[in-house]
């Protein structure tokens, strides 16, 4: 069958579209030719438990046993991934910001009147990062129209997140444009930033999990191991499932829950 919004040829059994992330409705009988049942199987669409384990509208457990949802995010609404382009930018800054205080005691040994300069003039800086972040996010989420897609794939050995192709090719596009930027104007904090904008997709394994952060207002888990910091989206419905499922397999992590 074919996708209603985006006309991607998709399989008969699959819950939503792998490129646009739009939900597919279950086709007639006479439209297959076949029975429906394999689908029932495969996807509940209610708050019916799905081959004796957790099902929802929103997770779907295949018969390969992993589970598969798609969430779609708010770019306008929710600041999680503002928040995080802003962390990268800010600890880049104050890097740079400890190296030109160590270079400044090495020349001329500590003066609180050259530091108070510095401080000055790295705060003008910073101020100048947050607006410049700001602007550039507003431009991405215009670009994404307001929305960041993705999928994720959960099994016992770990949790898959991608974004929906529409979107990733987006992304890898303005990830190559930043990229250049930065490489043109010598900018390493632009470089960096697009060289990860080009990532549309992580897999965390639940055995190198080292610490998990659980935020059910945000709709979120996040998953750090070394090297490896993965962002979970799960909606309100499910978030209790994934979250004990995930944190029972990290038997290595260290676990904390922010207030709901």
């Amino acid at each position: 069958m074919f996708c209603e919004q985006c006309g991607k040829e998709i399989n008969d059994d699959a819950g939503y579209c792998p490129k646009c992330g739009t939900i597919v409705t279950a086709p007639s009988d006479s439209q297959t030719g076949r029975k429906n049942t394999s689908r029932e199987n495969v996807f509940s669409g209610s708050s019916v438990p799905v081959n004796g384990e957790h099902g929802s509208s929103n997770m779907v457990l295949y018969p390969d046993g992993k589970y598969r949802w798609i969430y779609e995010m708010s770019l306008f609404k929710n600041p999680t991934i503002f928040l995080l382009i802003l962390k990268v930018f800010l600890i880049v800054f104050a890097i740079v910001f400890a190296f030109v205080f160590l270079v400044q005691v090495i020349d001329s040994g500590f003066d609180s009147d050259a530091l108070l300069g510095i401080l000055k003039v790295m705060g003008f800086v910073a101020l100048g990062i947050v607006v410049l972040v700001t602007i550039s996010y507003l431009i991405y989420a215009a670009i994404m129209k307001g929305k960041y897609i993705v999928e994720f794939t959960m099994d016992e050995k770990g949790i898959l997140h991608s974004q929906i192709d529409e979107q990733a090719k987006k992304a890898r596009g303005i990830g190559n444009a930043t990229l250049l930027t930065g490489v043109l104007t010598g900018n390493m904090s632009s470089v960096g930033l697009g060289l990860n904008s080009q990532r549309t997709s992580m897999y965390s394994e639940f055995s190198s999990v080292k610490k998990i952060k659980s935020y059910p207002k945000r709709n979120l888990i996040k998953l750090n191991s070394f090297l490896n910091k993965n962002q979970v989206y799960v909606a309100a419905e499910d978030f209790d499932f994934v979250e004990e499922y995930i944190s029972s397999r990290c038997t290595n992590a260290k676990f904390s829950r922010h207030p709901r």
